[in-house]
């Protein structure tokens, strides 16, 4: 089907539905009428809502099809498909932290305050804006609705992204943003934060009083936005996200939580060789296995995690905000990409796991605390040195073979 004509099934459907609103749709599959009959469709639940048809109409104006670019981009994450080193190397640059620091001294004043209200160290909320947008500087330039609509209607995830694309159809109408402002990245993530419309709903603040929560051009409201979720993600400032470690030789690895002073009477000592604090709990996480760096990771990495769910980007996080702050680079290397599972071996390890009753996550192939949890689970039982880390052989062995 032709884009004129597309369009002229939308704006057909659309004035046919100008003086009423139907009954909300079945939550079924995607209409086989294609695109525009999911766009009318989404009237009457947006109405519900509180958007307006005027808004409505603004929203989806020009949009005449999904974005094929959009649908592409669905199969692949960069934080989730490379080696967590390979991701640091970008993400941790030398560069990137002289722009922090630089991004730092010029809105010391700005990021006192926030600092002062919401209780989060500068330096984190500088390394998620960092991560995120590289400090602003790419925010992202797809339209947010069109890419929405696009994940939407083809049931990506679901529910999720029709869920995402009313959100963000409310956040038009209360004015924060216009329907041409509002860009962002292919999977709807929006602005120098990258918040999805639900997270801009509920936590976005307008932190320089102008009447709009603007996260995509104003530095003030990005930032204490960035803040202001974590806050309520739980962010505990009495402690940081991690310390990276030293474990004493024979250090019994099955014993991988606990008090961090327990830790310390136990031997492990920061590779800074500062002290560990006196307080709080942590566990031992080993990204690259035996041999590369050790980390000792409090509450805070689940907060970095629940921004986004990759342990890559929160490792990347925390180790940016640190080197923000002063700390120097990791003391131990990382390993080579020899022993590590793509995502097909990934899968097979959950699957083996999920069979023997060590896990009961989704088989998605990532890896994440539930793997990692699965395979200590499956080390200490066999005898194995229980890093949680999934290797090739360590497949082979769940799978039964020599």
């Amino acid at each position: 089907m032709t884009g004129l004509r597309i369009a002229g099934l939308v704006l057909g459907l659309l004035a046919a539905m100008s003086t009423a609103w139907a009954a909300p749709p079945d939550r079924g599959p995607a209409p086989s009428t294609g695109f525009a009959a999911f766009v009318a469709g989404l009237r009457p639940e947006a109405q519900s809502r509180g958007v307006s048809q005027a808004t409505f109409e603004a929203a989806f104006s020009g949009i005449t099809g999904p974005d094929p670019d959009v649908l592409a981009r669905t199969k692949s994450q960069g934080e989730f498909a490379r080696p967590v080193w390979d991701y640091l190397v970008g993400a941790v640059s030398p560069a990137r932290i002289a722009r922090g620091r630089a991004r730092a001294a010029a809105l010391a004043t700005t990021l006192r305050a926030i600092e002062a209200r919401y209780g989060v160290p500068a330096p984190v909320v500088l390394a998620f804006w960092g991560v995120e947008s590289d400090f602003g500087a790419g925010g992202g330039s797809v339209p947010t609705i069109r890419a929405l609509a696009t994940l939407a209607q083809a049931r990506h995830r679901g529910d999720l992204f029709r869920t995402e694309l009313l959100a963000a159809l409310t956040i038009l109408e209360r004015g924060d943003i216009t329907p041409q402002r509002m860009k962002g990245s292919w999977a709807g993530a929006m602005g120098q934060v990258q918040f999805l419309p639900s997270t801009f709903l509920a936590h976005a603040v307008d932190f320089d009083g102008d009447g709009h929560r603007d996260i995509w051009t104003n530095e003030a409201d990005a930032l204490a936005s960035i803040a202001a979720y974590l806050k309520d993600l739980g962010w505990n400032p009495a402690v940081s996200w991690g310390y990276e470690v030293l474990l004493p030789a024979g250090f019994d690895l099955t014993r991988y939580t606990g008090e961090l002073a327990d830790f310390t009477r136990r031997g492990v000592r920061r590779a800074d060789a500062k002290p560990l604090p006196e307080t709080g709990k942590a566990g031992l996480f080993l990204p690259g296995g035996m041999g590369g760096p050790t980390f000792l990771i409090t509450d805070n990495f689940d907060v970095i995690r629940a921004y986004n769910t990759s342990d890559s980007y929160a490792l990347a996080v925390g180790h940016l905000a640190d080197r923000l702050a002063g700390g120097p680079a990791l003391a131990a290397p990382w390993p080579s990409t020899a022993g590590r599972l793509d995502t097909a071996g990934l899968k097979a390890l959950q699957g083996g796991l999920a069979a023997q009753g060590l896990y009961a996550g989704e088989v998605d192939g990532r890896a994440g605390p539930r793997l990692r949890e699965s395979v200590r689970r499956y080390q200490i039982r066999e005898g194995l040195t229980a890093d949680g880390y999934a290797t090739p052989a360590l497949l082979d062995r769940v799978q039964g073979r020599p």
